[in-house]
């Protein structure tokens, strides 16, 4: 396989920017990216980099920006054909929507459609890799990972678990979620650049039997992730605590169960006691902020405080969340943050919707940054890509002005190419 030389302005990732400023990311304005065997191989200036490899083949995308191709760290594919539905509450939006559409997934053609569905979408919003929610049915792993594969993908999800609160076709058992997911996981976890991930839905949905038994498989796989949800929405957090008589909190109805630990992903966590903070902290778990869903389903406003304790993901959590771009996606946390009082740099969003989101998956050393011996999943930039963002964009004096109109405006038209193991996806 010939060396592929991919040209443009780059941002070099050198610190996580929340600590060492946005010159924890380096810009350089004629820059490349030397892809071999499926991985960065070297970076650095344009001009070096042709000059110490005259054999690769050239890929010039011009003032077009080079970064790691975006991560997103909780979303629900089987809600792809329900995003952007009207609802009130977490509650009624999974009764309304999400529960009658994930029934569907027992079916097996159905699950591969949108799983297709899926990754095209993503992919043209320049996310190469995702950790998704599955549905309770096997056949919605079956899908998601075949499709994930036959594209080169790096992907990880779970089958998700509920035995309770929650419709005839949605519930499982303790005893078949786990031996599910058990055979789940042996099918699919390693292999080629796929994950399984054990996947309680929430405290809400599953019995404390079926929690100890999810707590049972992760204690005989500690190196699988672990992902649920906590701590969106204040009615659901009173829902736990009738449901949980005798736990000390909502994070003590996984920590109960041996649902608590380094490898854990616990999703939104907007509503949290000082006690969970703390726990969450000294296991060095990590929590993923999902903004858009959290402004559209009306839960509340993340702390991005927290990023100074403990790892923190970036996601779309599509359908709740209300679009499929990690561009959208920054754009929120910006938002949020400012109404909670704090102006995110640009450094900073770009870095946690890559390298954060990386670093929450515990796939750091894989993917999320340019750097040599990662994975070649790459996402390039227009940042140019419409009039309004053009002309804000032509007044940048530096990159960070540069690229803040894209971060705040664009969509899928911002993005010009996705590679995936260094390969051009045809977008």
């Amino acid at each position: 396989m010939q060396d592929r030389l991919i040209l443009g302005q780059c941002l070099f990732y050198e610190a996580d920017p929340r600590i060492a400023g946005p010159s924890g990311l380096r810009h350089t304005s004629r820059g490349g990216v030397l892809i071999r065997k499926r991985h960065i191989a070297a970076i650095g200036e344009a001009d070096d980099l042709r000059r110490t490899h005259p054999q690769a083949e050239i890929t010039d995308h011009g003032q077009n920006l080079i970064l790691p191709g975006f991560v997103d760290a909780h979303a629900h594919f089987p809600q792809t054909a329900i995003i952007a539905s009207w609802g009130k509450r977490l509650i009624d939006w999974l009764n309304t929507y999400t529960f009658p559409e994930e029934t569907r997934f027992d079916d097996a053609a159905y699950a591969a459609e949108i799983a297709a569905r899926y990754f095209d979408l993503t992919l043209a919003n320049g996310t190469t890799t995702v950790a998704s929610y599955a549905t309770i049915h096997p056949a919605s792993v079956d899908a998601y990972f075949t499709e994930a594969q036959r594209r080169g993908l790096r992907a990880l999800t779970g089958k998700t678990c509920m035995d309770r609160n929650a419709p005839n076709g949605l519930r499982d058992t303790a005893q078949s979620a786990h031996d599910d997911s058990k055979a789940l996981l042996a099918k699919w976890h390693g292999v080629e650049r796929l994950s399984y991930v054990i996947t309680p839905r929430f405290s809400p949905t599953s019995t404390p039997d079926q929690l100890d038994a999810l707590g049972t498989l992760w204690a005989e796989h500690p190196d699988c992730l672990m992902q649920t949800h906590i701590s969106e929405q204040v009615d659901e957090i009173a829902w736990v605590r009738e449901l949980f008589p005798d736990a000390r909190d909502y994070l003590d109805t996984y920590e109960a169960h041996g649902l608590l630990g380094a490898n854990g992903l616990y999703g939104h966590a907007i509503h949290m006691e000082p006690r969970e903070i703390d726990r969450l902290s000294e296991v060095g778990a990590a929590v993923v902020h999902c903004p858009t869903s959290n402004t559209f389903i009306g839960s509340g406003l993340f702390d991005m405080g927290l990023a100074d304790r403990m790892r923190v993901g970036l996601a779309t959590d599509t359908g709740g969340g209300s679009s499929f771009s990690m561009l959208r996606t920054m754009a929120a946390a910006y938002e949020v943050a400012q109404l909670r009082g704090t102006a995110l740099h640009p450094a900073e969003l770009i870095w946690r919707a890559t390298a954060g989101s990386a670093e929450a998956l515990r796939l750091e050393g894989k993917i999320g940054s340019l750097k040599p011996g990662i994975e070649a999943d790459l996402c390039v930039l227009d940042l140019s890509s419409t009039p309004a963002i053009a002309q804000r964009a032509a007044r940048a004096e530096d990159i960070w002005e540069a690229v803040f109109p894209t971060i705040m405006m664009g969509d899928d038209r911002a993005v010009a190419q996705v590679y995936v193991a260094g390969e051009p996806v045809t977008l």
